[in-house]
Order: structure tokens, then sequence, then C-alpha cells
């Protein structure tokens, strides 16, 4: 088994980090690029910068943050928000972003995805997905930070997207982002067995029999964190430690 990558999620609205919850009642956290400095320096994984106003204004404005924390944050950075094209995907890219993480216009164009991974790789192109449950072991996808119904299924959706390029899945559930109630294991379960590529757990993580949980039931690739750091209710030291404890594949950090 793959080691889980434990990933630091960063909403950004305008220059500001910001936390919500069920996406919404922004707060602002602080500087992104000093957060993000702080959890390389703390053995993160993985990070992901999230434009969450891009697409209601129809453009990304992460270049700049991304340039920056490219110069002294040396782990694989994704970047979603108000990309809508492949040129958006290639300048994003230049700044410093490993992989970019798409949503609206993967909905609204989904060839998208798969010119994004003819041109850059399918590693590149992460399918974004803000899920809402409808009904039993049913969930809708939402666009524009989940303002937005789509009438799209997440499992047939995320199907489709993986068959047109995608080559990893990262899946919010809005109904328990900012909960801090545990990622909802259901739709992370689900979403896991209908396709092949690493799926990535967001929304909803406040302890680490959460993070445990996503894993060993939901089947988890790896686990996507902003409150729980943000505001410092546990380190990703003490999360990797509590992890490895567990019996987790996550990667051990040498003294």
């Amino acid at each position: 088994m793959s080691p889980i990558r434990l990933i630091a999620r960063l909403d950004i609205k305008g220059p500001n980090l910001i936390k919500g919850v069920h996406l919404e009642g922004l707060r602002v956290v602080g500087d992104p690029r000093e957060f993000a400095r702080r959890y390389y320096e703390a053995g993160v994984d993985e990070l992901i910068y999230m434009d969450v106003v891009a697409s209601l204004y129809g453009r990304n404005s992460l270049h700049e943050i991304v340039r920056r924390t490219a110069h002294d944050v040396f782990v694989p950075l994704t970047v979603g928000g108000g990309l809508r094209s492949v040129d958006d995907v290639k300048e994003i890219l230049r700044a410093g972003a490993d992989k970019v993480a798409i949503n609206t216009a993967a909905v609204a164009r989904p060839e998208l995805i798969t010119d994004v991974s003819h041109r850059f790789g399918s590693q590149a192109m992460v399918l974004s997905i803000e899920a809402k449950q409808v009904a039993v072991s049913k969930w809708e996808a939402y666009t524009d930070n989940g303002r937005e119904r789509t009438g799209l299924d997440v499992l047939e959706w995320v199907r489709r997207g993986v068959e047109l390029g995608a080559g990893e899945v990262l899946v919010t559930s809005v109904d328990r982002e900012g909960t801090r109630r545990g990622f909802d294991l259901d739709l992370i379960r689900r979403v896991s067995q209908a396709v092949s590529v690493p799926v990535i757990a967001s929304g909803g993580m406040g302890s680490i029999e959460d993070l445990v949980a996503a894993v060993h039931e939901g089947c988890a690739d790896a686990v996507a964190m902003a409150d729980v750091l943000h505001y410092q209710r546990m380190s990703l030291g003490e999360i990797r430690q509590a992890a490895l404890a567990a019996g987790l594949p996550v990667r051990k950090i040498e003294p």
C-alpha cells in the first residue's frame, strides 16, 4: 500500500487565507504563504491552494502567491479555482504549481480534462468535486465553491472525469466541510471504489480518528486538512505520530 499523504488545504480569498463552514461564512485566518511555510517545515506531504471566489469572478488570482510560495516550499503544490483553459493551467504551472484542481470549468466543458491531461500529463489533472448529499448514498456535484447545482450525480461524474483523463480526485463534502464532525465516509468510499486513481478526502476532519476512518473505511489515498491545522487543534507532528501508532502507512519524518 502506498503511503497515505497528509495534505494541508489552504482556501484563499484575495490575499488572505480564509476558513468557513460548509464553504460559507468565510473568516480571515492569516497570510497563506506563512501558513504554507509553517506546514512545509512541519513535514506536510503536499499543499492545496484553492481560490474560493475565482470561478465567481472568472479569474484565478493566485499566481503571485504561488510564485512566492514555490521559492521556499518544496512539496507538491496543487492549485485550483478559476482555471478555465489550457493556457490558464500553463500559467499557474509556470508560476510553480505541480498540479491543478479543476471543478467548475470541467463541468462546463468536460473536454478540458482531456486537454489538460494530454498537454501536461494525467498526474497534473486533479478533478475537484464538491458534493452535497441529496439522498441515502446519493450526492450531487456543485460548483462555484458549493453555490451552484449541476444536476450531476457525483459517482457518475467522477467515473466520467477519470475516463476523460483525470489522474486524481479531490472530493469535498460540503455537508461536512468545516464542521469537525468527520469525513463523509460513505461518500469517500463510494468514490474510491468507483475509480482506479488516487482519491483525496476533504471536509470534516476534527480528530485523528477521522483520519484513520477515512483511510480504513473510506479507502482514501490522501487526506486534506484545514480547520484542524489552521486553528492549531493538532499539529502535523502529532497527527503523523498518531497515524503511525494507528498503523497507517504514512511517511516517517527523520529527526
